[in-house]
C-alpha cells in the first residue's frame, strides 16, 4: 500500500490532457489525499507533446517526485519521452488503439482500449474518462467519487452525456482489472478525508486581489499570467469592479496608475516582456508616488523564449528595472497560500509606502495545482496608509488652496488626498516637482524631493521576509525563493535519511532585502548553496552583495525549463561535499 504516488497522463496538445489531470486531481483531493499538480504544455495551441503529472501523497508535497510510478499514454510519443521517468516496477496505461510498445523490461505495459471504449459511447474525447477509469482501478478507488464531479461538469450537456462519461470511467476501470498482473500492488493508502482547497498560485492571487479590495485589473494576457486575468474577469463584475483588456501592457500599467491615483485598488499581472514593457511607467509609479501592484509571474526568457516552461530569470529586472531611483517593494511568496495572503500584504504596502509593488511568482508555482489548507480571511487587513479625511485636507490646505500632497516628512511618506475631495487640489506629474506637485528642477528642491522618496524604505525590513528552517548540527545553509521551497524541503528530507543534516532559508521579501537577518542567519553556516531556476544565480549575487563574505556560497543553476527536482538538489550537495573546495567547479565562489 503506497503513501504516495506519482502519476502522469501524456498525449498531444488538445487531446484533453489537462482536464485528465485536473478531474483526478480534485476527486483525490476531495478524498483528503495531498495534491501537486504540474502541467508540461507546449506553446502551440493544439499539436505538440504535452503532459500533466500529479503527485498524490498522504502528507503535504510542493513539487514533482523524483520518478513515475505510473503513465497513462495517448500516444507512443509520449511512451518514447517519458518511460525513462518510471521506477523499475513501475506501469504503463497505453492506449491499445495506437499498439504501444516500450523498450524497458523492468515496466509493465498494459494495453487499454481507451479509444475504443470511447467511440463505442459516442464520442473518442471520452478516452480520458476511460483512463481516469483504468487510473481508479489500479489505485484501489472507487470510480464513485467521481460522480458528483461529472454531473456538475456536464449537466449543461445532458443526462445522456453525463451517463456517457460515467460509464466510460466504469469500463475503463473493468478494462484494467482485467489485465493487471494479480502481484502488481499500487494501492493507495487512506487519506484523511478533510476538506481542504485545491488551487493555482494564479488563483490564490485572484482571491487575494479581491479579498484586498482590488476593483480595478487592466491586463493584457499573457503565459502564464493570464489566468489571473480570466479569473478575476469572471468574478470582480460581482463585487463592483471592472475587468479591462487593455491594448497593451503599457496601456494596463497606465491605466492601473490612474485609477490607483482616483482611490481604487488597482493591479495589473503580466510576465517578462509585459514588464519590461511597463518599465517607464513604474518610474512614473514611484516619481508621483502613487500605489501600483504588479504581478510578475517569471516564464523562460528572453524574449519570447520559452514562454510555457519555468525560469526565475526576472530577478534583476524586478529589483532594478525602471529608469532613474525609486522605493519599491518586492515579495516573493513561496506556495499558493502565500500567495493568497501576500497578494493582500502587496495592497496594503502599496498604499502604506506610497510605491509600486511587484509580487514575483513563477510558472511553476503560478500554474501547479496545489493542495491548500482553508485560508483565513480573518487574517485579512485592509491599510489604506496616509488617506486624509476632508477636514484633515481642508487644515493641510495653504493659503492659496493648493495642498502639499508631496509633503517633506520623517518618513518619506507624504498624507493622501484623493481626486475631488475638498481643498485637495495639487498638481501631478512625472517630471520632478515640489511638495504641491508643481515642476520645479532646483538643485536644492531635487535632492529634498529624492531623498524624500528614497526615505521611505530606508532601515524598512518587512515582517514575515524570511521562512527558516535550521537544525543546529548542519553544516549547509540551503537558500531559495519561489517555487523551488518544495524541492528543497524534500531534499532535506532525502539527505537527512543519508545522515546529512542541512537548514533551509526561504527568502520572501527581496526589496527591502533583509539584509541584517540574512546575515544573521548565514553567520551560522561555513557552506551555503544557493538554489535557482535561472543560469547566473542571481539570488546567490543579491547575497553576495548584501551579506559580503560571511560564508562560502555555491550556486546551483537550472534553466532547461523544468522545476527542479528534489534529488537534484541531493545531489548536488553531495558533490559539493565530495569536492570539498576543490577549485575544479565551476559554481564555488
Amino acid at each position: 500500500m503506497l503513501h504516495q504516488l506519482s502519476w502522469m497522463v501524456g498525449g498531444q496538445q488538445g487531446e484533453g490532457i489537462d482536464p485528465t489531470g485536473s478531474i483526478l486531481s480534485k476527486a483525490l483531493n476531495r478524498q483528503g489525499y495531498f495534491i501537486y499538480g504540474y502541467r508540461h504544455f507546449s506553446s502551440r495551441i493544439k499539436g505538440g507533446h504535452s503532459n500533466y503529472k500529479v503527485r498524490i501523497s498522504t502528507k503535504p508535497r510542493l513539487s514533482n517526485a523524483d520518478a513515475l510510478d505510473m503513465l497513462v499514454a495517448f500516444d507512443q510519443e509520449t511512451i518514447d519521452l517519458n518511460a525513462r521517468e518510471l521506477k523499475p516496477g513501475g506501469l504503463i496505461l497505453g492506449d491499445s488503439k495506437f499498439k504501444p510498445s516500450v523498450d524497458r523490461n523492468d515496466v509493465q505495459l498494459l494495453h487499454i482500449p481507451l479509444t475504443e471504449i470511447a467511440e463505442e459511447l459516442g464520442s473518442r474525447i471520452m478516452k480520458n474518462m476511460v483512463a481516469i477509469g483504468a487510473t481508479t482501478a489500479i489505485l484501489g478507488i472507487d470510480p464513485s467519487i467521481f460522480t458528483d464531479m461529472i454531473k456538475k461538469q456536464f449537466a449543461r450537456k445532458g443526462d445522456k452525456i453525463v451517463q456517457a462519461n460515467l460509464e466510460a470511467i466504469r469500463k475503463g476501470a473493468e478494462s484494467a482489472k482485467e489485465q493487471l498482473n494479480p502481484k502488481t500492488d499500487f494501492t493507495l493508502a487512506p487519506a484523511d478525508g478533510k476538506s481542504r482547497l485545491l488551487m493555482m498560485g494564479n488563483d490564490a492571487i485572484s482571491l487575494g486581489a479581491m479579498a484586498a479590495g482590488c476593483r480595478v485589473m487592466p491586463a493584457y494576457p499573457i503565459t502564464p499570467a493570464s489566468d489571473i486575468m480570466e479569473s478575476l474577469v469572471k468574478r470582480l463584475p460581482e463585487i463592483g469592479g471592472v475587468v479591462l483588456q487593455t491594448e497593451d501592457e503599457i496601456a494596463a500599467v497606465i491605466t492601473a496608475i490612474g485609477a490607483s491615483y482616483a482611490g481604487a485598488r488597482a493591479m495589473t499581472a503580466t510576465s517578462g516582456p509585459g514588464l519590461s514593457l511597463m518599465m517607464e511607467a513604474i518610474g512614473l509609479s514611484g516619481m508621483t508616488e502613487t500605489p501600483l501592484v504588479i504581478v510578475d509571474t517569471q516564464r523562460g526568457g528572453p524574449s519570447t523564449g520559452l514562454p510555457t516552461k519555468n525560469e526565475q530569470s526576472d530577478l534583476n529586472t524586478v529589483l532594478y528595472g525602471s529608469h532613474g531611483e525609486i522605493p519599491r517593494i518586492v515579495l516573493a511568496p513561496s506556495t499558493a497560500e502565500e500567495c493568497f495572503y501576500d497578494t493582500v500584504h502587496a495592497f496594503n504596502y502599496a498604499e502604506q509606502y506610497q510605491c509600486p509593488v511587484i509580487l514575483m511568482t513563477d510558472l511553476a508555482l503560478s500554474l501547479a495545482l496545489q493542495t491548500v489548507e482553508q485560508l483565513d480571511y480573518s487574517q485579512v487587513k485592509i491599510s489604506r496608509g496616509k488617506l486624509l479625511s476632508d477636514e484633515e485636507v481642508a487644515a493641510l490646505t495653504d493659503e492659496n488652496g493648493y495642498f502639499p500632497r508631496y509633503a517633506d516628512s520623517p518618513d518619506g511618506i507624504s498624507p493622501r488626498a484623493m481626486p475631488g475631495q475638498k481643498g485637495g487640489i495639487h498638481y501631478v506629474t512625472g517630471v520632478e516637482h515640489n511638495e504641491i506637485g508643481r515642476p520645479l528642477e532646483g538643485t536644492a528642491n531635487r535632492e529634498k524631493m529624492m531623498k524624500k522618496r528614497m526615505r521611505k524604505l530606508e532601515n524598512v525590513q518587512l515582517p514575515n521576509s524570511l521562512i527558516t528552517r535550521e537544525k543546529d548540527d548542519a553544516e549547509w545553509l540551503i537558500v531559495g525563493f519561489g517555487s523551488t521551497r518544495g524541492p528543497i524541503e524534500e531534499a532535506r528530507e532525502q539527505l537527512a535519511a543519508d545522515g546529512i543534516p542541512t537548514s533551509h532559508l526561504h527568502i520572501r521579501v527581496l526589496a527591502p532585502f533583509p539584509t541584517q537577518s540574512v546575515k544573521d542567519v548565514l553567520s551560522r553556516y561555513e557552506r551555503v548553496l544557493v538554489v535557482e531556476n535561472n543560469a547566473t544565480g542571481q539570488l546567490a549575487a543579491q547575497l553576495r552583495q548584501y551579506v559580503g563574505d560571511i560564508s562560502t556560497i555555491y550556486s546551483q543553476t537550472k534553466f532547461n525549463g523544468d522545476p527542479y527536482y528534489p534529488s537534484e538538489i541531493t545531489e548536488h550537495v553531495k558533490e559539493l561535499m565530495a569536492h570539498g573546495n576543490s577549485q575544479r567547479l565551476s559554481y564555488v565562489r
